[in-house]
């Protein structure tokens, strides 16, 4: 990897993955290979769902049955799934006989090797002097490397068939007994590669000390990442998604009234990660930030659009850049005897860390704490359950309700919270409160969960155009 030089490092998700065969030409140049490239490729669309659990609805997976052990056998039953999902998602990739039977050989090792782990770890722990949940990050980050090790696997196979000179590259640590750091893992994997005629095809997921699943759950591909491109000093980090970092949501603004950002900063996509909308994972952004390596967001399926540039450059004037928010719980905390009084912040953080909820954001004066979070309900009533008893004269309250916010490199000037007041007022939105840091990057408007469309549609509206004032302008 010392010899690396002007490379990009290019990271592909999921979904993309799942038409890879409309990549090929476009994002590969399979017709006429571009080296000097790393790519490093998420599990096929709804895999990891299927390996751990599902992202947004929860549903178990392997992961969860084997965890839970909701049922004899359960999670035997959803590797059977898992298995069936990813022969399915390979043979819409892969056209050659051979090519379809060494995926098929791939998939079987692997497949069959973790169920037999699993087998041995749950017997092992029958005894009683071996406790299951002790193995339980193991088992994730396991399952884990499934996914990713299959699709770099098809997509190795793919590309040759098509005359590239694709590499797999298995960080997944598979029958690998060394304990060896990220760092470590990510030099040993690409020690040997020339980039000048290979074109290395990386797991998404690395096997390595410090546990990226522990820390990073299933952010850990974007790290992988985002330490490859650091390690390497590529030129340039490059996520392909299906669609263009663009100003809003076009299902609430209109795609005729969104536009594409083209360039930005860290500190945007820090806020946009706040927001739940991730241009790229925070700590995926500290190391690319760090290392001074430029990140550009782009459409897989338009390879001639440049997409967004984020660096550290900082806006030639003041303009918003983008309206977003997410749906969150406000956790409200008032103690007449707060006045004066230390520890019921540190004690209201504890619990939320402890329950694992994330902040968004919060306010507070002299006698109420609001945390506005991101979390399932029945977690967040665990934390009231808890203050109640720590804080038995305080009243505690959860409130549901939305955050929709005005980002961009720099506000000073466009007086947003002036206007984006102005302008829910006329909407006929009611603001529960609003407030910006001053660091000027963003303006947040706390507002109630149902008027959550109308209100980024309106404040779109007013800081960026509708298109035919747009089209007048120009």
């Amino acid at each position: 990897m010392k010899d690396f030089n002007n490379h990009t490092v290019e990271k592909i998700g999921g979904t993309s993955m799942s038409r890879l065969p409309d990549l090929l030409d476009p994002l590969f140049r399979a017709a006429d290979p571009d080296y000097n490239r790393v790519f490093v490729v998420s599990a096929f669309g709804g895999i990891t769902d299927l390996l751990l659990e599902h992202k947004k609805t929860g549903e178990p997976g392997v992961y969860a049955h084997f965890a839970d052990q909701t049922e004899d056998h359960g999670w035997h039953a959803a590797l059977s799934r898992v298995e069936e999902a990813m022969r399915k998602a390979q043979d819409a990739v892969l056209t050659h006989p051979a090519d379809r039977t060494e995926a098929r050989d791939f998939l079987r090792e692997r497949l069959e090797g973790a169920r037999s782990c699993l087998i041995d770890l749950q017997r092992l722990c029958s005894y009683g002097h071996f406790r299951l949940s002790e193995h339980m990050g193991l088992t994730r980050e396991l399952l884990s490397g499934l996914g990713e090790a299959h699709s770099a696997f098809v997509t190795t196979l793919r590309l040759r068939r098509t005359g590239v000179n694709a590499r797999f590259v298995d960080l997944s640590g598979w029958r690998d007994d060394r304990e060896l750091t990220l760092e470590q893992r990510i030099r040993d994997g690409l020690s040997d590669i020339d980039l000048t005629r290979e074109m290395p095809i990386v797991t998404g997921y690395a096997q390595c000390t410090e546990g990226l699943m522990a820390e990073f759950d299933r952010g850990y591909s974007e790290v992988t990442f985002s330490q490859i491109a650091a390690l390497s000093k590529a030129r340039e980090a490059i996520i392909h998604k299906e669609f263009h970092l663009s100003s809003a949501d076009p299902k609430l603004v209109g795609t005729a009234n969104v536009r594409k950002l083209g360039h930005t900063n860290y500190d945007v996509a820090d806020q946009l990660a706040n927001m739940g909308m991730e241009a790229i994972h925070p700590t995926a952004a500290k190391a690319l930030r760090q290392s001074q390596v430029p990140l550009r967001i782009t459409n897989a399926f338009e390879p001639d659009d440049p997409g967004t540039l984020i660096d550290e450059a900082e806006a030639q004037q003041g303009v918003a850049e983008m309206v977003t928010g997410l749906k969150v719980h406000a956790l409200e905390l008032f103690e007449q005897d707060m006045v004066g009084v230390k520890g019921y912040d540190a004690t209201t953080l504890d619990l939320l860390k402890r329950f694992d909820i994330r902040i968004v954001s919060k306010t507070s004066n002299a006698n109420t704490i609001t945390h506005y979070v991101d979390a399932p309900l029945g977690r967040v009533r665990q934390v009231v359950a808890a203050l109640n008893k720590v804080y038995p004269s305080a009243e505690v309250h959860i409130r549901s309700a939305a955050i929709v916010s005005v980002i961009g490199r720099d506000l000073r000037g466009l007086h947003v919270l002036e206007r984006g007041l102005a302008c829910l007022r006329e909407a006929g939105i009611d603001v529960v409160s609003a407030h910006q840091t001053t660091r000027t990057v963003d303006a947040q408007f706390v507002i109630a969960r149902d008027d959550f469309d109308a209100s980024v549609k309106a404040l779109h509206d007013r800081f960026m155009g509708r298109a035919t004032r747009l089209k007048s302008a120009a």
